[in-house]
Formats: C-alpha cells, structure tokens, sequence
C-alpha cells in the first residue's frame, strides 16, 4: 500500500519521498487509517515493524489540517535514546510539515534541564519523554498539557518492565480526559491490559505477529559455562579481524563493566554503555563506534531497542535474552537493509530450556557450537527446567567420546556441533595481522 492512499497532506507526502519510504510497512497499514479516524489504537509489534512513522504520520497531518496553539501530543518512551531517534525522526518530517518537538530525557547537565523546561514553555507541537525526567517536570509545574489532543506510549512494556507504571499514571493524571490514545507493546502482560482498560476508549486493536530475524543473519549458538565466555569473545573477535563492527549485548550493567574491563585487558578497543552513562557520554561512544575508532561496544539491553547503527557485522549475546522478541531486537542491529550479519548466542546450563523456548517461538531450531578445547569445555544441550548439572563434553563430543552426528557424518538437528567455532573461517579473513583490535 502506497502513503498516498492514506490521503495525507501534500507536504508530509513530500516529507515521506524525501526520506527514502516507499510502501507502507502492515502497521502503517493498520494503524495510519484508525488513527486518523480519530480511535484509540491498542497496536502490539515489535520495533523496527515502522511503529514511529505509523503513529507520527497521522498526527503530522492532523496537525496540518488543525494547527493549534500549545504543545499537541506526548510521546512517552522507556529511554532517552528512543527519545531521541523520536525526536530525529519527527524533526526530518517537520522540515515540510511545520511542526515543532522536543526530547525530554534525564542522565543530561543542568543546562539541558533549562533548555527542555524552555522548550515545553514555548509550547512545542510535540514532547517526546521518558517518564522520570518528564515527572519531575511536571512536578515543578513546567509544562502545560491543556491543549493535549494526543498521546502516545511506546514501547509499553518495556516501560513496565522498567518499573515505570506508577510514573506513568501520574503523569496521565495531569493531562485531559478528552483526548485520543495511542499504546504500542511488544508483548501483552497483563499490567497492559490493565492500563489499556483504563487509559483507552474503545480501542481498536492491531496485532503484528512476532517478526522474524532477517535471512541475512548466521545465527550460531555456542555452549559455555560463565568462566569462559571471555575466552571465547576473545577467540572469535581475533579469528575475524575483518569484522570491526561488534556489539555485546548483555543483560546486567556489572557485566557490562566486567565485560569491558576483561576485553581491554586482552587488547580490544572497547567501550561499555549503560544507563552509568551520561546522555554526552554515550553519544560519544556511538559516535566513536561509528566513526570505527572502537572495534566493541558492550551494552545492556537499552542498546538493542531505540537505536540505528549500520554496518554491525556481529552481534554476541553474553546472556540469553528474555524472550524471543528480545533475542529478535538483539541480533537485529546486523545484516540490515538486506546486509549479511553473524550473531551468536552463548548459552550456559541455567540458560538452555530458555534458548530452547526462544527456538520454540521463532519456529527455528538453531545449530549448538562447542567451544574449542584451547578455550574450555562445553556442557552437553540439555533444555530441561530444572538446573541439573549437565554433564561437559569435549570438543563437541559426548560423554563416550562420539560426535553428536547421524550416520552421514552430520550434526542432527538441535544437536551440538564444532562446527560453529570455525566459523571465524567463514566469517572473512583468518589473519591476525589483516586488522587491529
């Protein structure tokens, strides 16, 4: 479906050429027509699905149609940068739509606290926030809400998950009753339910089914004990010396630190981002990772949603994501616009009937690497509940010493295989010497 259909003012159209969108993505689709028909929407999918331009899109035009006076719509987000790329996105439209915004996000200096109270004051079109900082806003009584037509919550769940409900209700109570509501989740626990019932009327509900990773993506999981996860990073990273695009995703900010600190000591040029960081600070690293001055970025999961890097050639999961949609935002930073990518996943004992879970919902049994012996030793696949000690083997064999393989000599399905540790071989250049940490 072309945009033109949707009947969107001349210039948003314009604005939508001039940034490169061709057809509408099925959330664009779906959302775009009940939105400007004035209905609450309840949508569920996942990002990188176009979510920002379905719900921007429609409010850009009624903008257009109604200019009003004081700031028009919130958008409330889990992290600054999702606050941020919002904002970005929303400015690159607004060259030909005319309409103003501002990002509202907290870990800045006291001047940008100035420049976000001055914006609101202003009363820009549009407020992109994250919950904290927009609170504490509001509690000094900064901005004024009573021209509110619309708002937005991105990303619900994960603000949930965040620990951000009760942030959220208070600030919903600050705004007026009449207006049309707009909630994207990735998932649907039953906290979303609850503030949908009370927050939307009559929604319509959009459901995108959970995406799939991009055929471009060499998935490889490996399995390893905590103890030698570095060894490994360190083994692959220095077996692939063309890849100089790496990011680390691992779900506690002291891993993301231990992470850090043991790479640099093995010679990589990396650096770690979490919420420690300063808004400044983080921007620098990207900017840096960017720019190819540093190899490895090793981040938490804030890293994974909100944020577009391109040319990320591998992608390493240090821990087993939650669920599949976050293994799906993970490994989704590589082989994009129709690039070729690697991510691999290190799976500990604790964490295998998870990975096995993942596997079950994204419909794809993926091949088990073992580590090689100069590394460690791997523990035998076994996805059950309970945390029983799995037996180790060796070398990608089992505990008689036989490889896991049918009688053609191939890894049966599911089952482990050395296979993937040569990977470096299959990746690019095998010489150290091509490249630099």
């Amino acid at each position: 479906m072309e945009f033109k259909e949707f009947g969107l003012d001349e210039d948003i159209l314009q604005a939508i050429d001039y940034m490169g969108f061709t057809a509408a993505t099925p959330i664009q689709e779906k959302a775009i027509p009940a939105i400007l028909a004035g209905k609450d929407v309840m949508a569920f999918a996942q990002t990188g699905t176009g979510k920002t331009a379905a719900f921007m899109l429609p409010i850009m035009h009624m903008l257009k149609e109604n200019p009003q006076k004081g700031t028009s719509t919130l958008v409330i987000v889990p992290t600054r940068e999702l606050a941020v790329q919002i904002d970005q996105q929303i400015q690159g439209f607004a060259y030909f739509a005319g309409v103003s915004s501002i990002a509202v996000y907290g870990g800045g200096s006291g001047n940008e606290w100035e420049q976000q109270k001055k914006g609101m004051e202003n009363h820009v079109d549009i407020i992109v926030a994250t919950p904290g900082k927009l609170l504490s806003h509001l509690n000094m009584g900064n901005p004024l809400f009573k021209t509110l037509k619309y708002l937005i919550l991105d990303e619900a769940d994960r603000m949930l998950d965040m620990g951000f409900y009760d942030d959220i209700k208070r600030i919903i109570d600050f705004l007026p009753k009449t207006r049309q509501t707009m909630m994207f989740s990735a998932t649907m626990p039953p906290k979303i339910k609850e503030l949908a019932k009370l927050n939307l009327n009559n929604p319509e509900e959009i459901s995108i089914a959970i995406s799939k990773p991009s055929e471009g993506i060499d998935q490889q999981v490996y399995l390893v004990e905590d103890g030698h996860k570095i060894a490994l990073i360190s083994h692959i990273v220095r077996e692939n010396p063309l890849m100089d695009s790496v990011i680390i995703f691992s779900s506690t900010k002291r891993h993301v630190t231990d992470i850090t600190r043991a790479l640099r000591n093995n010679g990589f040029a990396v650096e770690g981002i979490s919420s420690d960081l300063e808004q400044k600070e983080r921007e620098e690293v990207l900017n840096s990772f960017r720019a190819k001055q540093i190899r490895i970025i090793v981040a938490t999961d804030v890293l994974a949603r909100g944020i577009d890097i391109k040319d990320i050639q591998l992608v390493i999961n240090f821990t087993v994501p939650h669920d599949a949609e976050d293994y799906v935002h993970r490994i989704g930073r590589t082989a994009r616009a129709d690039s070729k990518g690697v991510a691999i996943t290190l799976v500990n004992s604790e964490d295998m009937y998870r990975m096995n879970l993942i596997e079950k919902q994204l419909g794809k049994e993926i091949m088990k690497g073992t580590i090689p012996e100069s590394v460690g030793i791997s523990p035998e696949w076994k996805p059950v509940r309970s945390r029983s000690f799995q037996k180790p083997v060796r070398g990608g064999q089992n505990s008689k010493g036989k490889s896991h393989s049918n009688q053609k000599g191939k890894p049966k399905s599911g089952h482990t295989s050395d296979k993937g540790l040569h990977a470096g071989k299959r990746f690019g250049n095998n010489n150290p010497k091509t490249k630099e940490n």
